[in-house]
């Protein structure tokens, strides 16, 4: 950590680019930087071709600091075997990674807090079927609100705002059809959601 402290600070200040979000727009007080030049060229079984590339970003009014956090900028570092490609869309790309990590925590609330069953080849189908209702979920909300703030709802909030919405199956002309609770909050998104997946069709 030393050797990352002493080349955060031995970089120059116009080797700072800006930053990106998700969708390549520039991320407002964040930056990024390669480091790999100002780090030593000792370290010991480091392979060659080896980047290092930083992260600043000024954390959010009230946010826990860190030991690393250095003149009010919140740093991280990855490394990365990558040639070529701007820093920032690397740096994207290695932030995305981490919502792996997201959808791994969210299939304990999509039935795999527990392994329910006592036989191996049991809780192997339950796994199956823990992570396909996992990755049903979500493709449908990235299909079915890519704009709206629904697209990132933990299952809990899906579940409660959106999948257990009132309604009645009525018959009308020979046709079944499916009547939403007018005045739950969210059926408007439920309906638009369905107008977009039928649209991708």
């Amino acid at each position: 950590m030393r050797h990352a402290l002493d080349a955060l600070a031995a970089l120059p200040r116009q080797a700072w680019r800006a930053a990106l979000d998700a969708d390549g727009r520039r991320r407002d007080g964040a930056q990024v930087a390669e480091l790999t030049r100002w780090l030593p060229a000792t370290f010991v079984g480091w392979p060659p071709g080896m980047r290092v590339i930083a992260r600043r970003e000024r954390p959010h009014p009230g946010a826990q600091l860190r030991i690393t956090d250095a003149h009010g900028w919140r740093i991280t570092l990855f490394a990365t075997n990558t040639t070529g490609g701007r820093l920032a869309d690397l740096e994207v790309r290695h932030r995305l990674r981490a919502r792996a990590e997201d959808r791994i925590r969210t299939l304990k609330d999509t039935g795999l807090t527990n392994l329910p069953l006592q036989a191996f080849g049991k809780n192997e189908i339950w796994l199956e079927l823990a992570a396909l209702a996992s990755e049903l979920m979500t493709w449908t909300q990235l299909l079915a609100w890519p704009d709206h703030p629904a697209r990132n709802w933990e299952p809990k909030r899906l579940r409660l705002r959106l999948l257990s919405v009132a309604a009645r199956i009525i018959t009308s002309g020979r046709r079944k059809i499916l009547r939403l609770n007018r005045r739950w909050p969210w059926s408007d998104l439920l309906i638009s959601g369905q107008r977009n997946l039928i649209a991708l069709s």
